[in-house]
């Protein structure tokens, strides 16, 4: 939706093309949230006791894309992009635990490209599909509507984060 924000675009439309509008809107949201910290401050565990980050948000957001998309839907062995053995420390929360050469442009470029990538896994499949991993539990619908949940709660603690490390807010 390219920063717009769905609601009267989509006031209408089917359910499909509403859920992928929501989505996308909160996907911008968290680009917008995460965009102009430094990577110190994208760093900056803000709200102790919590050791969560701008950074790990980005990065965990990415993880749930490319885990829903790839591996959920089309049944792919992709490996995790940040977590267990792709973490310095083999840490499995790896997403949320960036290590200290972590930078934040490198998390928002692989965010946009799993979301990219899921966008076009999510625009071929029917809402009924179900997916391909060993569970063949969750239909496309659902998974749709799990990320606008899992987004909208990381929100939340990015608005705190971020108001917390530089004093902006939310919309």
């Amino acid at each position: 939706m390219d920063g717009l924000w769905p609601k009267d675009e989509v006031a209408v439309a089917d359910e499909k093309t509403t859920l992928l509008a929501f989505l996308g809107h909160q996907r911008d949201f968290l680009i917008r949230k995460a965009e102009g910290l430094t990577d110190d401050q994208a760093r900056t565990a803000s709200c102790p006791p919590s050791d969560l980050t701008m950074l790990g948000l980005v990065r965990h957001a990415a993880e749930v894309e490319r885990g829903w998309a790839q591996r959920s839907l089309l049944g792919l062995d992709v490996e995790p992009i940040y977590s267990g053995e792709a973490h310095p420390d083999g840490d499995v929360d790896g997403d949320f635990h960036p290590p200290g050469d972590a930078t934040l442009a490198e998390a928002l470029e692989t965010f946009r490209r799993e979301t990219n990538a899921a966008d076009l896994v999510f625009r071929t499949a029917a809402l009924d599909d179900v997916e391909r991993c060993d569970r063949s539990f969750y239909s496309v619908r659902w998974i749709l509507v799990h990320l606008i949940e899992e987004y909208a709660r990381h929100l939340g603690h990015a608005d705190l984060i971020r108001q917390a490390v530089d004093g902006q807010t939310g919309e």
